[in-house]
């Protein structure tokens, strides 16, 4: 099936929201319902790793690689290397080949000391070396109980230092605690990418489909489209409890319809007061 993308801002679908299925039927979902492109999320799947098999798939379906997620998960530490510097050269080599935009990276682990150490100066370096941009996600604390354990170095907020490009996570918003439309304020024009789900504020990292927390998703695709943002927004939301392939879908076309209203109520508006 040929995709052709809408105009205005690129609606990806990563690669994660169709877990427990595989990178190859994230690319066929996506084309069946019309997104713009996918964000690889690279991890154990051998598809996700593999450049040339992402190539045919983006070909087979008309659906391009936006984005690239680097290998920063807990379950993804052997992924391209143990070494993370490498990990981001290989992220930013599938970047350029596959034709994406961004690289979505994780601020350390705070026991990866020499990695962490030198995070800001070598992201910098990085991002001055390329076209493709590194924008660093903001993460949350670890919470057991009543407990709060700072997992991240420098820290979870990525505000606190000086990145060239952000990724804003609604779902790890909610998941912090954080104001995500004063976070997305500080990012400034710094924000390059968007992560749309939804939380609670439960403590837990609920990547809910838009619209059924109490994140100001609608909020924020007001004032992002109102400002001419030329960033990507990529839907990223948990469907491992969908009991059938059409839940899932169901579930993935609900947020694609959600985000593309919002995105297109608040261009007509010009600002984030249109239509709710």
């Amino acid at each position: 099936m040929a995709h052709q993308a809408k105009p205005g801002t690129k609606v990806a679908l990563s690669t994660a929201s169709v877990y427990p299925e595989n990178t190859a039927a994230a690319f066929a979902i996506a084309a069946r319902l019309g997104y713009d492109g996918v964000e690889i999320m690279v991890w154990t799947d051998p598809v996700s790793q593999d450049i040339e098999a992402l190539r045919r798939l983006s070909d087979q379906y008309g659906v391009p690689v936006l984005a690239i997620h680097a290998p920063c998960l807990l379950v993804t530490q052997r992924v391209w290397s143990t070494d993370p510097w490498r990990k981001l050269l290989r992220a930013r080599d599938a970047a350029d080949r596959l034709g994406a935009s961004t690289v979505v990276v994780h601020p350390p682990f705070r026991w990866q000391r020499g990695y962490a150490r030198d995070f800001v100066a070598g992201v910098g370096r990085m991002a001055h070396e390329t076209d493709v941009r590194f924008a660093v996600e903001n993460m949350y604390p670890w919470r057991y109980r009543d407990r709060e354990m700072l997992a991240y170095a420098p820290g979870w907020d990525p505000t606190e230092e000086d990145f060239r490009h952000f990724t804003l996570d609604l779902s790890h918003a909610a998941t912090s605690r954080s104001d995500a439309l004063a976070m997305a304020t500080r990012m400034g024009d710094r924000l390059g990418h968007v992560h749309m789900g939804d939380g609670s504020g439960s403590g837990r990292d609920e990547h809910l489909v838009p619209g059924r927390g109490t994140q100001p998703c609608a909020e924020l695709l007001h004032t992002l489209a109102a400002a001419g943002y030329d960033g990507h927004v990529v839907i990223e939301v948990n469907t491992r409890r969908a009991m059938s392939a059409a839940e899932r879908e169901a579930d993935l076309a609900e947020a694609l319809a959600y985000t593309r209203m919002h995105l297109r109520a608040g261009a007509a508006a010009g600002g984030p007061d249109g239509e709710r």
